[in-house]
Formats: C-alpha cells, structure tokens, sequence
C-alpha cells in the first residue's frame, strides 16, 4: 500500500516525474535538427564522408534532454530493480501514446477564423511540425522499448559481476549500449522511412552516428552527476535505508 510518508515512496514519484517529463518534451522537440558548430559559434565544417559532401555536424534536439532519461533509468535501476525499470517504462509509454492522441486531435480539429494570417498558413504550420511529431513518438517509443530492455539487461548483467562496486561501469556501459540501439532506430525511423522526407540512407546513418557520438560523450560526462546524485539519494534516504533498497533491487 502507498504511504506518502515513506521516502523511498516519495523519491520514486520525483524520479518518475522528472523521467516522464523529460521523455515527453524530447518527443515533441526532437524533430528539430538543429547546426552544432553554429550553436557554439563556428562555421560548418562541411566535411565529406562515404561520398556525401558538405555534411555538418547536424544533430536532433530530442537528444539535448534524452540523456537525462538514461540517467532517471539508471538511478531506479539501482534502488528499485528491474521491476520498477519495467513500471516506469509502461508508464512513460502510457503517457507519451496519451500525448500523441491529444495532439492528434488538436491537429484536425477546425481553426477558428482569428487562425489565419495571409503571409502563413498557421494551421498548416501547426500541422506540418506537430505532425512530424507523430513520427518522432511512433520512432521513439519503438527506439524506447528497445533500448530500455538493454539498458536494465545490460546494468544487472554488469552488477552480479561487480556487486555495489563500480557504478560508473554499469551505469555509463549499460547507458552506452542501450543508446547506440536508441539512435540508429530512432533517427532511421524519423528521417528514413518517415515519408515526409527524402534523406538519402548514408546522410541518415551519419545523422545517427553525430546522435550517438553526442550521447556517447555526454553519458562520460554525466558520470560526475551520477555519482552526485547518488550522494544526494543516499543522504535522503538513509545508508541503511539506501543499503537495503539496493540489496533488494539486484534481486529482482
């Protein structure tokens, strides 16, 4: 039975809050691609690869926040096990399908007069990059599912080897693969077989490898946070309380 009064209870409404949240915003801004040399002030670097020319380092927005997901899932992973990982999956799936029905709808129903404006079609403007959301949640919940079950296999795998010890390895390792699965699905689904655009095979693979690199870089990055997130937890709940819950999350 739920009991508010309990911190670990409290803490995995914060952690789902902050999970759900963050999943629901890549959604909706990662059909934005996004120029990473003229977002820190230099020119294109338009290198050439595989015979494509003038490419850039072009990344999708969604992956400004999406390493925050990884990080939220590592952290129930830890205190919470596998069954909490699969409860907050369901539940961020749930409520980003929720997401895709009500901006569906919002997409067809009949704009007011006052929607108009003779220089731009606002309702085709509203379609066109909420529409191309319906792709980007189709993409990632699929991405989602699958990248989530190797993240949780991947961590508990590297965990009955090292026990408490080393969480930088089976977090960012568990992170690393699950995020190489998460890009290349993702990214082919959006901006290959989306019929909304026509990007050639090897300028999408090389828009998923920028992705992941980023995601790759950022997941060494964040292992500080994780590490202070982990004090904070840790200071929150308890060493005996945190000890406890961990012990019995590598159980399940």
């Amino acid at each position: 039975m739920w009991n508010w009064q309990q911190k670990e209870n409290r803490l995995l409404l914060f952690l789902t809050a902050f999970f759900v949240s963050n999943a629901l915003v890549a959604e909706f801004i990662g059909i934005k691609i996004f120029s990473v040399e003229k977002t820190l002030g230099f020119e294109p670097l338009n290198f050439s690869l595989w015979g494509i020319e003038n490419l850039s380092i072009n990344m999708s927005a969604g992956i400004i926040n999406w390493p925050l997901v990884f990080i939220m899932t590592d952290l129930v992973n830890e205190y919470y096990g596998y069954k909490g990982v699969r409860a907050l999956t369901r539940l961020a799936i749930f409520f980003i399908a929720y997401a895709f029905g009500i901006v569906y709808l919002a997409i067809y129903v009949a704009p007011a007069d006052i929607w108009t404006n003779p220089q731009l079609d606002l309702n085709q403007a509203f379609k066109f990059i909420f529409g191309q959301g319906m792709w980007n949640i189709f993409a990632s919940l699929s991405a989602f599912a699958v990248s989530q079950w190797i993240d949780v296999m991947v961590f508990h795998l590297i965990r009955r080897k090292t026990g408490e010890r080393r969480l930088w390895l089976r977090a960012t390792g568990s992170t690393v693969f699950s995020q190489l699965i998460d890009s290349f699905i993702v990214t082919f689904i959006l901006f290959y077989f989306n019929p909304n655009f026509s990007f050639p095979f090897w300028q999408v693979f090389v828009l998923a490898v920028v992705g992941y690199s980023y995601k790759f870089i950022v997941a060494l990055a964040t292992t500080p946070f994780l590490y202070l997130s982990h004090a904070i937890i840790e200071r929150y709940l308890g060493k005996t309380l945190a000890h406890q819950m961990k012990l019995h999350a590598a159980q399940k």
